[in-house]
């Protein structure tokens, strides 16, 4: 079982930058995956037993305080955050970025998109099968590439709870010495084909809001009926 007030969480944007230097998982969580993890216990799993875990949501660091947390977060650090945080870094050194998952569209464009954003980085990149579950072939071949460009920095991007469930399950069967971030949604965020919510509904809290309005027919069950949830299981778990 999954429990809010037992997870370790990242406190602050700057402590990103006490990361250690070595092979680790960095997963996110919001109201969204924690309302599936309770669901779902090879996710619960992930989540619980990966190197780092970023509250990507103003709902969870709010809950932590509440439940009065083992780790009780003082502000949001969404998957973007991280992201520019640990592009930026490793653009300054040089090194190879691996991008998995999404389709060869999106993966093209954040590749032009960081020739000029991030010049010292070269780009590596593999879109897996569009398919619930992957094969032993298809993870074979997955594992396969990301160990030949052997890099500097893997993400991961097939959407909650599918890439955090892989990263976990093939964790030791990756040869890499670099931070490994689930992302999701920045993909698209990076690659343009989606936009990200404007600086005020995310200083407000607000970009949950953002996306319902601009994805209704595709959002509406995650936010309207997965708040609610997320409430009614906050509070079960206050409680129970």
């Amino acid at each position: 079982m999954l429990y809010m007030k037992d997870l370790d969480m990242l406190s602050c944007r700057s402590d990103l930058s006490s990361l250690p230097e070595r092979k680790l998982l960095i997963n996110t969580i919001n109201a969204h995956s924690y309302n599936t993890a309770l669901e779902d216990e090879l996710f619960a799993e992930s989540l619980k037993n990966g190197d780092v875990l970023i509250p990507d949501g103003a709902s969870i660091v709010k809950a932590c305080k509440w439940l009065n947390a083992k780790s009780r977060p003082e502000e949001r650090i969404a998957g973007w955050d991280l992201f520019t945080f640990e592009m930026n870094k490793l653009n300054e050194k040089g090194g190879v970025c691996f991008f998995m998952g999404s389709s060869e569209k999106v993966l093209s464009m954040i590749r032009e998109n960081a020739k000029v954003d991030y010049p010292n980085i070269r780009i590596d990149t593999y879109s897996p099968p569009y398919k619930p579950v992957f094969s032993d072939e298809d993870n074979a071949l997955i594992i396969e590439a990301i160990n030949a460009s052997d890099p500097d920095l893997l993400w991961i991007g097939m959407t909650a709870p599918k890439q955090e469930k892989w990263a976990y399950s093939h964790w030791n069967e990756l040869n890499i010495h670099c931070h490994c971030g689930t992302i999701g949604a920045v993909f698209d965020f990076y690659a343009g084909t989606l936009r990200r919510a404007p600086e005020w509904w995310q200083n407000h809290s607000l970009e949950w809001l953002y996306r319902l309005i601009k994805e209704p027919k595709r959002m509406w069950r995650r936010y309207l009926i997965g708040n609610i949830l997320f409430i009614k299981n906050v509070l079960r778990e206050k409680f129970n």
